[in-house]
This record gives structure tokens, C-alpha cells and sequence, in this order.
């Protein structure tokens, strides 16, 4: 299989279990990844790719460069971008949607707000941000670097590192964690499925999990 048919196949395996079953894997390798505070605007919105990372650093007035750095960002790939989880002002609207969307992007991730909000909602382009606030960053904030380590909702994150985000949030996975969380985040999948059968068929979800040992599914091995 090719490269790209590999990302492929991680990327519809990553959608199909979602943030809850990956972040239940990740506890399983006692790794971190569940990106705190970070959510989407729309509960509709579903995000799977591997990370672009963008980091902003506040400036004095008058001195900021926004960078254009959107034009850098490959098919396929996640802005994610740190603005030190300011709320105060936004380095994301509807012009930087407009041309997200048009490059097909998989959506954009910002420990941050946006704004224009609408415009996303409108034209399904998924935002996963802290909320959504007007004010400009022009001249709060400047571009620091791209392809940097970032820190997004307590997430350190590298480049080409997995993001996953869904109704119930945003989680993030290591590159070299990716395919044992495919593989546990499967297993977990199908033991959830047994419990739950179990317990509809007995009417007894206490036997259901004690059978199943539902509450060590995400418990690392001792």
C-alpha cells in the first residue's frame, strides 16, 4: 500500500472510533492527547488529519505580522494553531475560511477564538476553537513560527501528529502512538459493543460491565 493509501486508511479508522475511543485508548498507553476547553462551533462538525502547526506570540501596537502562512499548508493537513489560549482577540475569520475551505483543508484547530463565525457554520467548514470573539489580532499578535511544537488545550503537539475532533471535543495523537490507538481504540470499540448487548439481552448493566471488566477497558497494563 502507498503512503497516502496508509494516511488514507488511519484517517477513515481515526473518524470511525471518534474522540471517545481514542481518548479512551491513549489512557490505555498512558498518554496524553485530550486537548481541554477545545471544542467545535457546530456539534455537526467531524475533524480527522495530521497537523500544520502555527504559533502566535503577543506584540506591542503597531509592530504585528499575521503571516501568511495558509498558503503553505498541504492538502490534507490541520491548521493547528496556538495563540496561548487567548480570548481577547482572534487570528482566525472568514476570509482565512474562505480559503481553508477552498483548499479542501480538513478544518482548523485553534487554542484561541475565532470569528466570522457564521461563515463557518454556513459553508461547513469545521472550527475547533475556545469560542468566538470580534476583535482583530492585528496589532495584539504576531506569527512566531510554523512547523514549531505547540501546546493546544494542555496538548503538546508536533507536527504531522494525529487530530481528531468530534461533538465531544478535540483529542490529539502522538505519530508514533497512531497505530496502537487504531488498534486498542478497535478493541475497545467491540467490547463496548459486547457489554451493551449483554445488558439488553440480561437487563443487568452491573453484570454487563463485571463480565466484560468495563471498568479497566481504558486502565494501562500493571
Amino acid at each position: 500500500m502507498t503512503t497516502n493509501g496508509i494516511a488514507a486508511g488511519r484517517t477513515s479508522r481515526l473518524a470511525a472510533l471518534g474522540t471517545a475511543n481514542v481518548s479512551d485508548a491513549l489512557d490505555k498507553l498512558g498518554a496524553a492527547g485530550a486537548a481541554l476547553g477545545i471544542t467545535p462551533l457546530d456539534h455537526d462538525f467531524r475533524l480527522v488529519g495530521r497537523a500544520f502547526t502555527v504559533r502566535y506570540v503577543p506584540v506591542g501596537p503597531r509592530t504585528a505580522n499575521s503571516g501568511d502562512w495558509l498558503d503553505d499548508v498541504p492538502a490534507g493537513e490541520v491548521p493547528v494553531i496556538d495563540n496561548g489560549g487567548r480570548t481577547d482577540c482572534t487570528v482566525w475569520g472568514d476570509i482565512m475560511t474562505g480559503v481553508a475551505a477552498a483548499k479542501q483543508l480538513p478544518g482548523t484547530v485553534i487554542d484561541g477564538v475565532c470569528r466570522d463565525s457564521a461563515k463557518s457554520v454556513e459553508i461547513g467548514y469545521p472550527l475547533f476553537t475556545r469560542g468566538r470573539f470580534m476583535r482583530t489580532a492585528k496589532d495584539r499578535v504576531e506569527l512566531a513560527e510554523t512547523g514549531g511544537v505547540v501546546n493546544i488545550g494542555g496538548v503538546r503537539v508536533q507536527p504531522g501528529d494525529w487530530v481528531v475532533g468530534d461533538a465531544d471535543g478535540l483529542v490529539i495523537v502522538a505519530a508514533d502512538l497512531i497505530d496502537d490507538v487504531l488498534r486498542i481504540g478497535q478493541e475497545i470499540v467491540e467490547r463496548e459493543a459486547m457489554i451493551l448487548r449483554f445488558a439488553l439481552d440480561n437487563m443487568s448493566l452491573r453484570a454487563a460491565r463485571e463480565k466484560y471488566h468495563y471498568h479497566t477497558l481504558q486502565r494501562p497494563a500493571e
